[in-house]
């Protein structure tokens, strides 16, 4: 695997940031996905954050919406270290020009690509036992959280904010195996593989934050919740009040809080 790297030391990263701090830029060419995937990595040091975008945006969305910004003390002090990628989505089920069953197809290609090629990469920067999350907003949660309910023998945690954890909320009617097993929701109950389960639930990480305003689901929270809670899967289910509205200034909230309390 070809990596093309490039670092930016010690200024603004883009117009929208404010952020003084390291960035550097790899890219290469995925087996999985047939084309160039740039990571964008911040700090030097700790437990290992994967940002995963909203909707169909890129690596460097959580950036230019100061995100990154909100978390920049931990990311300072070697608390940890953040990985940010490219979304799928736009090539997947937020694209109504392809067939569901491609949508399906490139997803799955998605998942191969964070399983055989970033987690690799992050393990090269870090070390084989530094702890990897997924964390995501929005739509993103909902791959967080897949991501790390597929492979807990890789991924070590996840945190979703404002994210509905049902897949088909997406797939505008198309139902097959893919999609089940893309769905947390669905898969989860049915998931009677011990050890899945004992990977899953040696997780102290899985942290389930959402708001109660504007266009947040907080039901959809609560409900996966509950399905863990039946699997004996330890959780963290926070839920904001109704001033508390699915846009960034809310996850430029949760965020931090988060990793000032629960890590």
């Amino acid at each position: 695997m070809l990596l093309n790297v490039i670092k930016i030391f010690g200024k603004k990263l883009n117009s929208v940031a404010s952020i003084n701090m390291d960035r550097e830029i790899t890219s290469w060419y995925s087996p999985a996905l047939n084309k160039e995937m740039p990571i964008a990595s911040y700090g030097h040091f700790g437990f290992a954050i994967l940002l995963i975008p909203t909707a169909a945006a890129d690596y460097l969305e959580y950036e230019r919406f100061q995100l990154i910004d909100a978390i920049a003390p931990f990311i300072n002090s070697g608390k940890c270290r953040v990985f940010s990628i490219d979304s799928m989505n736009k090539e997947s089920w937020m694209n109504n020009q392809m067939l569901p069953e491609h949508k399906a197809i490139r997803h799955n290609q998605f998942n191969e690509y964070v399983f055989n090629e970033v987690i690799p990469f992050i393990r090269s920067c870090t070390s084989n036992e530094t702890m990897i999350y997924t964390c995501g907003a929005s739509f993103g949660a909902l791959h967080a959280m897949n991501l790390f309910m597929k492979r807990p023998d890789i991924i070590n945690g996840a945190i979703s904010m404002s994210g509905v954890y049902d897949l088909t909320e997406y797939t505008k009617g198309f139902w097959d195996d893919q999609v089940f097993y893309n769905s947390p929701v669905h898969y989860i109950p049915s998931l009677n593989d011990n050890w899945y389960l004992d990977k899953i639930k040696s997780s102290h990480h899985i942290h389930i934050y959402t708001g109660s305003g504007n266009f947040e689901d907080p039901d959809a929270a609560k409900n996966f919740a509950g399905i863990l809670y039946t699997k004996g899967i330890w959780y963290d289910l926070d839920v904001w009040g109704p001033d508390i509205h699915h846009d960034w200034p809310t996850w430029r909230s949760m965020l931090p809080c988060i990793g000032d309390k629960k890590f």
